[in-house]
């Protein structure tokens, strides 16, 4: 079942992974802006008028998913942002406004991304933006019940400037005491604002971005426990409007082939499995 902010419910629907591409093909963007915003959206709604569609197959009120489909990638071209915090909102609010027979609305997006080289524009290996909204109502008025942002598919390496040592040995380890070696890790964060609506506002993903590759590269670590400690605590230390950050860490390590003393070595793929790492830090 999908993970929803509002929480569990009987029953929900919408559309899936539906791709926009809003191009704005003069080049009039604000400073640091692309020209290029491209998402996949994902739109799911609830609603007791909608309970009848599973128990009867009575679609009266049913707006279809082709519709949502439609709907999402029409209105982008009316969206006047540049994040996807502020796109989700767009189409929430617009949604909920048109059809009051939705009690509620979850909109996530993921970012695809590019790279910008002067006019031309190359895909992205990530990370990727990802933002997940929702929107309820309070009387006649649509409002912001959550939010959370985020980033994924992080991929980083360091080729020294990292150990693993001194843990705990029995007859199930293998593992070398390591004082020097390279790290490669995989990372997936996501935040939560002390108000969602300000998070609207000023969505730091760009900063946020900022402080993990800096702390990367920064901090000699002694753990990729300690790595991403360090990177959530700069989080909250920078960014005043989140609340709370988690983060997961991948040990995704090279493994040694030879090496010709720690100036020179030849390594290889790490092993299929890998270590899994979790943090969560809030104010």
């Amino acid at each position: 079942m999908r993970q929803l902010l509002s929480g569990h419910k009987q029953s929900y629907y919408g559309k899936g992974e539906t791709v926009v591409y809003r191009l704005n093909r003069d080049y009039k963007t604000p400073e640091a802006e692309k020209p290029l915003l491209a998402a996949k959206v994902t739109q799911v709604i609830w609603g007791d008028t909608f309970w009848k569609t599973y128990t009867h197959g009575d679609n009266t009120d049913l707006v279809a998913t082709d519709s949502m489909k439609n709907f999402i990638q029409r209105e982008t071209l009316n969206y006047e942002g540049y994040t996807l915090e502020g796109l989700l909102y767009f189409l929430g609010h617009k949604f909920l406004t048109k059809y009051p027979q939705a009690e509620g609305i979850e909109l996530n997006a993921e970012e695809v991304p590019f790279d910008q080289t002067g006019i031309a524009f190359k895909p992205s290996t990530g990370p990727k933006a990802t933002a997940q909204l929702w929107l309820g109502r309070e009387g006649s008025d649509v409002v912001v019940k959550d939010l959370v942002s985020g980033l994924k598919s992080y991929q980083l390496l360091r080729l020294s400037g990292s150990a693993f040592y001194g843990f705990l040995r029995d007859e199930y380890t293998t593992l070398p005491d390591l004082k020097n070696r390279p790290l490669r890790m995989f990372l997936e964060l996501e935040w939560h604002y002390s108000d969602a609506k300000r998070g609207l506002e000023g969505p730091p993903t760009r900063a946020v971005q900022s402080i993990i590759e800096k702390t990367f590269q920064d901090f000699t670590s002694g753990s990729i426990q300690e790595v991403i400690y360090q990177m959530g605590r700069a989080i909250l230390q920078t960014c005043p409007d989140i609340l709370q950050v988690d983060l997961e860490g991948q040990n995704h390590t090279w493994d040694i082939v030879s090496e010709r003393d720690e100036s020179l070595a030849v390594f290889t793929d790490s092993k299929p499995f890998y270590g899994i790492l979790g943090l969560s830090l809030k104010r």
